[in-house]
């Protein structure tokens, strides 16, 4: 009895969550963003969360003007969907609206080549392109086995070690991307200004100032202070009511 009351509980919420989202898309035909926020917002209210929920919510946010919320939310969209290029080209867009000018350090060396490799899919694709080389080493081994011909048992046993060799670089690309989605905590400052400071209290010195929109990276979680880092490699510690997580 308990298994058919959550099954028409979540077939509810998705019915609801679908007919918020295509009232938020009928809104924003319209030109009613700040309606449509509150449709998708709905939508967010139910755990549902689509790339395309957030997109367009950056999207009603921009059209006011909203920068902190437009960026935050085209992050979370990139966060779900990290290869959509509409997703990134809006996000460039709302980024100008910024007023900081934080230039980023480009990484160089061995740690460079090894993050541009692993970035070029998401971990979830690399451990699904490790599936398949396991399935495909899995004939391989069979083919090897049950061949009567020599020639063919040493080209199925150099394929294997091949094989090998690729589900291993798959598995290590997965396994690092992973960790560096979860370690990397990105974040938009929502304050209008925001003081950074170089110690966790009000008292101490203001190192630089922050508006809204731009993006920051949490180091460190101390009390109502959250140690940042930007991409020019700058340090500091802001009040964490300034910011606002992407993940």
């Amino acid at each position: 009895m308990k298994n058919l009351v959550y099954i028409f509980l979540f077939i509810t919420q998705v019915f609801f969550a679908q007919n918020g989202f295509e009232t938020g898309n009928a809104l924003y035909q319209k030109g009613k963003y700040e309606q449509a926020i509150k449709a998708y917002e709905s939508v967010l209210a139910t755990k549902q969360h689509a790339a395309e929920l957030y997109f367009n919510l950056g999207n009603c946010y921009y059209k006011l003007n909203k920068v902190a919320p437009s960026i935050y939310n085209y992050e979370k969209a990139l966060v779900l969907n990290p290869n959509d290029a509409e997703v990134k080209n809006n996000l460039k867009f709302a980024q100008k609206l910024t007023i900081d000018e934080v230039k980023e350090v480009p990484k160089v060396g061995f740690e460079k080549l090894l993050r541009d490799f692993t970035a070029i899919y998401h971990y979830n694709t690399w451990a699904w392109i490790a599936v398949g080389i396991s399935m495909l080493f899995l004939v391989f081994f069979v083919s090897y086995y049950f061949s009567q011909r020599a020639a063919f048992k040493r080209i199925f046993f150099f394929g294997m070690f091949v094989l090998i060799s690729f589900l291993l670089i798959s598995i290590s690309a997965a396994l690092f991307e992973k960790s560096h989605f979860e370690n990397e905590r990105p974040a938009i400052v929502f304050a209008e200004t925001a003081a950074v400071k170089s110690e966790p209290q009000k008292s101490a010195t203001a190192i630089f100032t922050l508006h809204e929109g731009t993006k920051v990276y949490v180091q460190q979680v101390l009390s109502n202070w959250k140690k940042i880092q930007l991409t020019d490699g700058t340090e500091g510690w802001i009040a964490t009511a300034d910011i606002k997580e992407v993940k």
